[in-house]
């Protein structure tokens, strides 16, 4: 996890100094999230909202760097038996993802990288349960974009977490920590740049 991080910051460092221009945005959209493996099943899709800001470092006449910094609500619904109904579990992270962005054409564009989520709030039907979760959440970004204009795009973008989010996650093995629950994220932003 250390590598992830000290690797984006040396991106971001080398992209600062390579830079041939860096453009700032603002960007929000709409969530489709849910916990997936280990021994959770009986979960449906919970539907959130992120926003937040970004920038785009441009190293090459088709390839950026961009980091962004987003509130983002996620979680999950998770089927609690026919006496009890569903249980909403949602998580709120600040997350700050790190991707090298490569334009196809100059109005498509597909992004790749990591991200690390730090854990705001966690409430299963309103009761604070944080204690239950990791503060932190390491995850694996992959996606496009459609770029409107210079200023305006919209972008799909699918989030696979890679560490396990229960606080008490039972880890013996590899095995094991690839069958734990993690979560996962598919977002539809819309993005302006400055």
């Amino acid at each position: 996890m250390r590598k992830i991080i000290l690797s984006a910051i040396a991106v971001m460092a080398f992209g600062f100094a390579n830079a041939q221009e860096t453009r700032f945005g603002v960007k929000g959209g709409v969530n489709l999230s849910n916990i997936v493996g280990g021994d959770v099943d009986g979960t449906k899709s919970l539907v959130g909202f992120h926003v937040g800001g970004f920038a785009e470092i441009k190293i090459a006449d088709k390839f950026a760097i961009q980091p962004e910094l987003l509130y983002s609500a996620q979680g999950s619904t998770l089927e609690a038996g026919p006496f009890f109904g569903d249980v909403d579990v949602k998580l709120n992270y600040l997350n700050i993802p790190v991707l090298a962005k490569y334009y196809i054409v100059p109005k498509f564009s597909v992004e790749a990288g990591p991200q690390l989520g730090i854990l705001l709030s966690a409430k299963s039907d309103g009761e604070d349960v944080k204690d239950g979760f990791k503060s932190v959440d390491f995850g694996f970004n992959v996606g496009a974009g459609f770029h409107f204009t210079e200023n305006l795009s919209i972008n799909l973008r699918y989030t696979i977490g890679i560490s396990p989010i229960a606080e008490d996650a039972d880890i013996d093995d590899e095995e094991d920590y690839y069958d734990s629950a993690k979560n996962s994220n598919l977002a539809l932003s819309l993005a302006y740049k400055f």
